[in-house]
């Protein structure tokens, strides 16, 4: 079957991606789409540590071994969703490198927001909430001295094709835009920026604004979670803010504790 046969689907063209994105002072060096791959996470930290540079981006049409947080599978359709990783060597500090998978959620929120017409939220650390449902799962790995992140965001998905139960795509919210190729091209621009900024600032969060954005944006802050911690424990309270290296604050009620990792669950109101 052609990639052309299905119109509702278009493919993406490389060709026109580098066009847009490939500009002097820009962060992007080379936009890569492949029509399918097991996942852009796994090829492009490969690419890393065989001396790939910075600024590298893949796009698979389809992944068939992508991965989520935690170890869990994430998949979609055939030029469905928008599945792409990105290589990054950041010159900062190693414990601001905790505030990149932040960074991209923010810039990813920011400019589905805008062009989608929807509101897109995140819940820590770096999942798109349209309500309390899943747009996008964002996945960041370290290789030595670089930093790999990709995303799947849910485009064109059915309501039976989505992923997981909670899920949601811009197709089922009815966004204002479904065309893969601009929303693609506005969060490498928003990463590009917010990039920039944090690096320009040395990885300080707050002296780039990036923590202050965080916060904005995030569905988590505010509301009673529960958060199933590595190794089987589970904490509950409320989640106050973000602290420095990007950890979530939440009030047991004997203290408050900080959270670099964790599964949250966003605790609805006793009725």
């Amino acid at each position: 079957m052609s990639r052309y046969s299905d119109l509702d689907r278009p493919p993406l063209s490389e060709q026109a991606l580098n066009r847009a994105l490939l500009r002097p002072g820009a962060l992007w060096t080379g936009v890569t789409v492949v029509d399918s791959t097991g996942s852009t996470n796994a090829d492009l930290a490969r690419a890393a540590r065989e001396g790939a540079g910075e600024g590298a981006v893949l796009v698979a049409e389809e992944q068939t071994a992508g991965r989520g947080r935690l170890g869990r599978a994430w998949g979609a359709p055939a030029r469905a969703g928008l599945t792409f990783s990105i290589l990054l060597r950041p010159a900062v500090p190693v414990a601001a490198l905790g505030w990149l998978p932040l960074l991209f959620g923010v810039a990813a929120a920011s400019a589905v927001r805008r062009l989608a017409e929807v509101d897109v939220r995140l819940k820590w650390p770096n999942d798109l909430l349209i309500g309390e449902r899943k747009l996008a799962g964002v996945l960041a790995e370290r290789t030595g001295d670089a930093v790999v992140i990709g995303m799947g965001l849910n485009v064109l998905l059915k309501p039976e094709e989505l992923p997981v139960e909670t899920g949601t795509s811009l197709a089922v919210e009815e966004a204002a835009c479904l065309d893969r190729d601009p929303l693609l091209r506005a969060t490498l621009r928003e990463i590009d920026v917010h990039y920039r900024e944090w690096t320009e600032a040395g990885g300080d969060a707050d002296a780039c604004g990036l923590r202050a954005a965080y916060q904005a944006s995030c569905a988590t802050i505010g509301r009673r979670v529960r958060v199933e911690l590595p190794g089987g424990a589970a904490l509950t309270g409320l989640a106050t803010g973000v602290d420095t290296a990007g950890q979530l604050q939440v009030d047991t009620g004997a203290g408050t504790t900080a959270l670099s990792a964790g599964d949250v669950v966003h605790v609805r109101p006793a009725a």
